[in-house]
């Protein structure tokens, strides 16, 4: 079809302003997401005094310094495209607060990124990251951070100390701290299997086993432990109350 290509989606000035939206909060918002586009349109540029973009949901690989031009910016989506690093001018931005990098190929970030010192919510959530810099800690705006989803091994603790911080989202990353531990063993044996017959039904053989298996039972049961002279509380027993006391007895119960 017209207008599409090894190049994705061609987007003209045109459509640009026919994509201008105002938002609830009556800023301007530039939605060019689920486009198909591949190449950032330097089109837009004639738009560039948005105050949110929207370029979510496309194909795109390279987000280029031109973004710069877009000073009035306070909201930059660009989750869910093949964007494997950032421009430096990404740090010129300095009215965003929020900036939404999830779902892309990242594997460093810029250290102008920590010249966002306004942002306040920031994804960076399903990429490849293994590190990110210390300098994150500067931005003391940040109320929320994702970093789901990436190979981090360490969050700095400049990061974790953030003033403002309210939701941080760290899950599925190899850290330590996440590590899941080992299960107890249970010592405690069990029957899996419980069979009622009658002693004149049973073999030789089968009663000979019977009784062997009764005998462990009673050896169990000589080695429980006494009544416990601690209070009882028959509505409250967990294993946290006065189950703990006698815990044989309980798992035997």
């Amino acid at each position: 079809p017209k207008g599409k290509g090894p190049q994705g989606k061609r987007i003209t000035l045109k459509v640009a302003k026919n994509s201008v939206r105002v938002a609830f909060n009556g800023r301007r918002r530039l939605d060019l997401s689920k486009m198909g586009i591949a190449v950032f349109p330097k089109c837009i540029l004639e738009l560039a005094d948005v105050e949110e973009l929207d370029l979510s949901r496309n194909m795109l690989k390279k987000i280029p310094n031109i973004i710069e031009k877009f000073q009035n910016l306070m909201w930059l989506d660009l989750h869910s495209n093949q964007l494997d690093e950032l421009p430096a001018a990404i740090g010129t931005l300095h009215n965003l607060t929020y900036l939404n990098l999830c779902n892309n190929k990242l594997k460093v970030l810029p250290e102008e990124l920590t010249l966002l010192r306004g942002l306040r919510i920031l994804n960076l959530g399903l990429n490849c990251l293994e590190t990110i810099p210390t300098t994150l800690g500067t931005l003391r705006e940040l109320t929320e951070l994702g970093l789901f989803d990436n190979a981090l091994t360490i969050i700095p603790k400049s990061v974790k100390k953030l003033p403002k911080l309210e939701k941080l989202n760290v899950k599925r990353n190899p850290l330590p701290e996440f590590a899941e531990e080992e299960e107890p063993i249970d010592t405690v044996k069990r029957i899996e299997s419980l069979y009622l017959v009658e002693k004149k039904d049973l073999c030789g053989s089968c009663l000979q086993t019977c009784q062997g298996e009764r005998d462990e039972l009673h050896k169990l049961e000589d080695m429980t432990p006494g009544p416990s002279n601690n209070p009882s509380f028959p509505s409250l027993v967990t294993p946290n109350s006065s189950a703990r006391d006698n815990q044989e007895e309980w798992r035997m119960k």
